[in-house]
């Protein structure tokens, strides 16, 4: 590798290479997720979609030493997106977790949701994107649970639209 462009790639934060958990990166394949992801089980997709044909599910992972638990979604063995649950108890753990692996998200938010006859509801939010990579992670701050959605092009449009 030429050495001036290893100095620039080393010089660019965290943030800047591919957004990845374990290793398996969007457009990765299912030989990837079995790998990194011993505790999968990969089938073919349950409903006809546009966005993914199978799915690997029941991934018990360790994002940061932080439990969590991934479905990963693939169109014609290449990863279309990835669903990651984790315990929102562990949010700031893992929030600190991903700005170190992928530098400072493009926008975080916390937005309240006023609802008639019910208390408020708090939504905290992070936003990463990179060409057609999309990162959200959404936590209700008053549920046990969070997750991280990873997807690419229009998968998240796709992957539950009725066909």
């Amino acid at each position: 590798m030429n050495t001036r462009l290893l100095a620039v790639l080393l010089a660019l934060p965290c943030g800047a290479l591919a957004y990845d958990l374990n290793g398996v990166k969007l457009g990765g394949r299912e030989a990837d997720v079995k790998k990194a992801f011993a505790s999968a089980h990969c089938k073919p997709l349950e409903w006809k979609s546009n966005a993914a044909d199978r799915r690997c599910d029941d991934a018990r992972i360790s994002l940061g030493g932080i439990e969590a638990r991934i479905t990963v979604f693939l169109k014609a063995d290449a990863i279309e997106g990835m669903d990651l649950r984790f315990a929102t108890k562990d949010l700031e753990r893992v929030k600190g977790h991903l700005r170190a692996s992928w530098g400072a998200p493009l926008a975080e938010t916390t937005e309240t949701i006023a609802r008639k006859d019910k208390p408020e509801r708090k939504v905290f939010k992070m936003r990463w994107e990179k060409g057609a990579e999309r990162i959200i992670l959404t936590a209700q701050l008053d549920k046990k649970r969070a997750g991280i959605e990873f997807w690419r092009g229009n998968f998240a449009d796709e992957i539950y639209r009725v066909r």
